[in-house]
């Protein structure tokens, strides 16, 4: 295991500086002009030199990338052009928001989807399996801005029980911060568990199917330990996998839901630096989303072989 790690950790390096090299020329590839944005209604043209020589616009796109991967390299992710903030601080600051949503939705996600591909699949072809199957197709089919527009009339209009929108620390506020973000986790676990319970059901009939099941159920074991250490055990290797992407989904893109649901997270964020062309917000959250899917897959294998003792090898 030691051996996987330092082999992943090594290819770290040229995998976030191919990254950053995509990132920064993709975000350059907008229209407009940042420094326009800046100046606000008849800039100038001293106001409008003046604001491109402090964020280097006026520089070759080759020395501006150079700028911001010496700061990238030390820990500093520049300077938001509308916040005046560094981006870091930025980032630190709303992360946490769309970290929590993102933790509740993939738990909703995996106690829901695991839970419900097990079943079908020991109860193959019957009314649960086709039922099961029917409510994750609609899972999957049903577009998260109508779901969440759906719960806040329902949950918030009609029986008053939740908040239509906002976000409440839960260090403020626990009761009332779990209030606010679950329905939101909701929505974005929903899709999830619909895609981890197709994949479960499947990996589950496979498994229950082999030669190695058969074996223990021949030996006289119970049903719940053939199913539980056996076939589970064998069946949950791609979902690991799956369960890493979909988190690292789930923290680019609940961008619609926290629009939905006013929540301050990364999606409020990169949407106004988008519109605002705030290049070093744009570069920094993307660029930290990337740098989750780098670790979560990292994750993932240090997973199989945890699951699977053949990989250790």
């Amino acid at each position: 295991m030691t051996t996987l790690i330092a082999r992943r950790l090594a290819q770290l390096v040229p995998t976030v500086l191919l990254l950053s090299i995509i990132i920064f020329s993709l975000q350059h590839l907008l229209p407009g002009d940042p420094a326009l944005v800046l100046a606000g209604e008849n800039p100038d043209e001293a106001t409008l030199a003046a604001i491109r020589a402090q964020y280097h616009l006026d520089q070759p796109l080759i020395v501006q990338y150079l700028y911001w991967l010496k700061g990238v390299a030390t820990g500093d992710l520049g300077e938001s052009m509308r916040h005046n903030r560094p981006v870091l601080d930025l980032i630190l600051l709303k992360l946490p928001v769309t970290l929590q949503l993102a933790v509740m939705g993939i738990c909703i996600a995996l106690v829901v989807g695991i839970s419900a591909g097990v079943i079908s699949a020991l109860r193959h072809n019957s009314t649960i399996d086709y039922a099961t199957n029917i409510a994750s197709l609609a899972g999957i089919s049903v577009p998260n801005f109508w779901l969440g527009i759906m719960l806040i009339l329902f949950f918030s209009v009609y029986l008053g029980w939740l908040p239509a929108s906002g976000f409440v620390s839960p260090s403020e506020d626990l009761k009332m911060n779990l209030a606010t973000t679950i329905m939101p986790a909701f929505v974005l676990g929903t899709g999830i568990a619909g895609v981890i319970m197709r994949h479960t059901r499947g990996a589950m009939l496979q498994a229950l199917s082999s030669d190695y099941v058969r074996t223990a159920r021949a030996k006289g074991l119970n049903e719940r330990t053939v199913v539980l250490k056996h076939a589970m055990r064998n069946a949950l290797t791609p979902i690991i996998t799956l369960g890493a992407l979909e988190f690292g989904a789930l923290l680019s893109g609940a961008v619609l839901t926290e629009q939905i649901f006013t929540i301050p997270g990364f999606g409020k964020l990169i949407v106004d630096a988008v519109f605002t062309r705030d290049y070093p917000v744009v570069q920094g959250v993307v660029l930290v989303t990337s740098l989750f899917y780098i670790i979560l897959n990292l994750l993932a294998d240090i997973g199989y072989i945890l699951v699977n003792p053949r990989l250790r090898s």
